[in-house]
């Protein structure tokens, strides 16, 4: 309840904006008893963060266990229209940095490793293709799961639609579907 409330709140308004005294009275909890939790707004922010990041990995993994690396993208596209707030987040996370400066770096580090392992192991067993950088394929697959939902305005510029609407998705599923069958290995030539 509490970090749902904080997750609504530093969506909304970002770190720099998002009041302590909103996200208790949302979570129905004393400010203080909050602060006694967290420490501090940074201490709340980073419990978000862990938070989301730990259910979001569980929610990909429950969509399909085997689900291989290159069929995910549709998957995380939908899990990102699903959960406008993370992509939110992220934004404001973005525009609010100074120096680059990434909260809560080193656990985030893990979970992206561990993405990246994943595309390596593809690679290595040969299910992806290995002339491009297991890197450029997981930057390239983040962007184009968290894109329109970052930027819906350009999105709904280019296609016409906007990324809420189930025409949007009929039409960019199969893309990302094409997208991710593009980085599997080509056939020899003749």
């Amino acid at each position: 309840m509490i970090l749902d409330a904080a997750l609504k709140e530093f969506a909304a308004r970002g770190f720099a904006g998002a009041r302590v005294d909103v996200i208790a009275r949302r979570a129905d909890i004393n400010k203080r008893m909050l602060y006694h939790y967290f420490q501090d707004k940074n201490g709340l922010f980073k419990a978000v963060l862990r938070h989301k990041i730990a259910e979001r990995k569980t929610e990909v993994a429950a969509k399909g266990p085997g689900l291989d690396v290159d069929a995910n993208l549709p998957v995380w596209f939908r899990q990102n229209c699903l959960d406008a707030d993370w992509v939110r987040l992220l934004a404001w996370e973005s525009l609010q940095s100074a120096g680059n400066k990434i909260v809560d770096e080193a656990e985030r580090r893990k979970v992206t490793r561990h993405g990246l392992e994943r595309i390596q192991q593809a690679q290595a067993d040969g299910r992806m293709r290995r002339d491009v950088s297991a890197k450029h394929i997981q930057l390239a697959k983040i962007s184009l799961a968290m894109f329109p939902m970052a930027l819906p305005q350009i999105a709904r510029l280019v296609l016409g639609s906007s990324p809420s609407e189930p025409k949007f998705h009929n039409e960019y599923a199969p893309f990302l579907k094409l997208i991710g069958e593009i980085f599997r290995p080509q056939p020899a030539s003749k």
